[in-house]
């Protein structure tokens, strides 16, 4: 699936409080996924997380495509983190950013991206609990997994390990 030269994935981040448990998913269009918990995060870790994976999981994916419900997501990888490191991890009100440790972690992976020859990742923002299937299989990770870490869990999960991939012909049955 890795060298495929198009794929879709679309990830999504959830927090039970906030901060409080946080889980974060990416589902693919052929049903790969991911999903992982951390105990103590915010919704906005989760959705940074989930963008943070698909890409990394994802390196010989020639065109690769992220499907987000997060604005929040979306606008920090296109249009600030680069910005936020230029100014020395300041946001362009001068507080510090938040996060900072994701945001490497997300500007590594596209330079390496870069450095491969690689188009750059497209984003592209779906509304969230709108009959998105993708969108509502990556919402059903994510809370699963931001459960998963209301049990003080930090944990990841993988079809491209372990676990089967999932049925993405259809909404999940709790699907929103």
């Amino acid at each position: 699936m890795t060298d495929a030269s198009h794929y879709t994935v679309a990830t999504d981040g959830a927090c039970k409080g906030n901060p409080g448990p946080a889980g974060w998913a990416w589902v693919g269009e052929d049903g790969h996924w991911a999903a992982g918990s951390v105990p103590v995060g915010t919704n906005n870790i989760g959705e940074l997380l989930g963008l943070l994976k698909a890409i990394e999981d994802h390196p010989g994916v020639e065109h690769l495509v992220v499907q987000a419900d997060s604005k929040y997501a979306i606008d920090t990888y296109t249009k600030w983190m680069d910005g936020h490191r230029r100014r020395g991890w300041k946001t362009s009100t001068g507080a510090p950013t938040k996060n900072v440790d994701i945001l490497e972690q997300l500007i590594s992976a596209r330079d390496a991206r870069r450095a491969a020859g690689l188009p750059d990742v497209v984003l592209e923002h779906v509304r969230g609990h709108s009959g998105h299937v993708l969108n509502a299989w990556a919402d059903e990770r994510a809370v699963r997994a931001s459960e998963h870490a209301a049990k003080g869990v930090e944990s990841a999960w993988s079809s491209l390990g372990s676990h089967d991939p999932i049925d993405v012909s259809a909404a999940p049955k709790n699907g929103r």
